[in-house]
């Protein structure tokens, strides 16, 4: 009898049953309304963003870890679950609600005024109103501190200017907050809630990607938007407002590359007790078992890691280097293990009738969105020798 491999260390019995029934909850409504058109909406680069974020939105998942304005305020590892399950999906899943939850939402909910949050969240929970984050630019990734998005008064306004870059729903986005520039200083990067049918606000999509095909990307492009002096998020001064929300929408990440890695590992599990070789199985071979035994240890440890933090979470103690922790491995673990599945489907594991590669293609962005792997081990070098090596 063949054993699940997250049973191998009967990880469920470290999680409640609140949060086991929400996670079956959220594996079911993607078993109806997702995982049966993936493989097109990938082929075709395309996805269905708003018809989702409304199913989403009635499940509760959007911004369901935050507190009040019709945000359900479930636990971090109920949150942390759910991305798992959205990314066993696909990635471009639960970056979807990552962005809007974790990102656009929870931005407006820690660093805005409650004139915005009464605006704005309600309708963002629900997923009638989509939400985009603006800070990475061409020219302005992991270094955030160089960006050129300028943002000066007139009278009593503010007027934006500059571009961003590889900005998850931004083509279907009724709402971006942008991050500019307001002075010289880093001290000076203020955020703003700009709704994009303001004049000057244009959101052209990215095409012909090769990784989160299922995924609306774009850009967002100012060119001289004039906002009223109350778009700006009052709370949110210099560097600490952006990337306080980059560790909350990381956290989602600790756990998401787990739901592609366990996928991809239940995938293979099937495939080789199917596949004939040299009259056996494929899995009954020593050098497939070896392969498989590795693949579920590593994903056991991830998933133990994973769990722990959720508990650093939700006690309120967990630090920006351990969520980089967190991340660096998940990704790292997870494409791995794309990776050796691969090998174990042959040709087969080319093609979009099983999800391996494009799981693999996914995690390719994954890897290095929300701070490359190298930004977490500068991050966590800084936290075990207290120099940093950024610049």
């Amino acid at each position: 009898m063949s054993t699940h491999p997250f049973a191998l260390l009967d990880l469920d019995d470290l999680v409640s049953d609140d949060d086991l029934a929400m996670r079956a909850s959220v594996r079911a409504v993607l078993e109806r309304e997702v995982r049966p058109h993936l493989a097109r909406w990938y082929d075709e680069g395309s996805l269905p963003a708003r018809d989702l974020a409304r199913v989403f939105g009635d499940l509760g998942l959007l911004g369901m870890h935050l507190e009040g304005y019709g945000c359900a305020g479930t636990t971090a590892t109920a949150y942390g679950l759910a991305c798992l399950e959205l990314e066993a999906a696909d990635s471009g899943i639960r970056s979807l609600v990552s962005v809007q939850g974790s990102l656009a939402m929870f931005a407006i909910h820690r660093w805005g005024s409650e004139e915005q949050r009464e605006q704005w969240l309600p309708r963002m929970a629900t997923g009638e109103v989509i939400g985009c984050f603006g800070l990475t630019e061409p020219d302005a990734g992991s270094d955030p501190g160089a960006m050129r998005t300028r943002a000066r008064r007139d009278g009593d306004d503010w007027v934006l200017d500059g571009t961003k870059m590889w900005i998850t729903n931004s083509p279907i986005a009724d709402v971006a907050v942008v991050w500019a520039r307001t002075g010289e200083s880093s001290r000076d990067i203020r955020g703003f809630v700009v709704p994009t049918d303001t004049p000057g606000v244009s959101t052209p999509e990215i095409t012909r990607k090769l990784s989160l095909r299922a995924s609306v990307t774009g850009e967002v492009v100012l060119e001289g938007v004039r906002l009223p002096a109350d778009a700006m998020l009052p709370e949110a001064a210099g560097l600490a407002g952006p990337l306080s929300c980059l560790s909350e929408a990381r956290f989602g990440i600790v756990f998401g590359p787990l739901g592609s890695a366990r996928d991809c590992l239940e995938t293979t599990l099937d495939y080789v007790a199917e596949r004939q070789v040299f009259g056996r199985p494929l899995s009954g071979f020593q050098l497939t078992q070896a392969k498989l035994a590795d693949m579920a240890l590593e994903l056991d440890k991830a998933m133990l890691l994973a769990l722990h933090l959720g508990r650093l979470k939700d006690a309120g103690t967990i630090r920006p280097e351990q969520v980089s922790m967190g991340k660096l491995n998940s990704v790292r673990e997870a494409l791995a293990i794309a990776r050796e599945c691969r090998t174990l489907l042959g040709a087969n594991g080319i093609t979009l009738e099983y999800p391996v590669l494009r799981h693999a293609n996914n995690l390719e962005s994954v890897l290095t969105y929300e701070g490359t792997s190298e930004v977490h081990q500068l991050v966590v070098g800084q936290a075990l020798t207290g120099i940093s090596a950024f610049r």
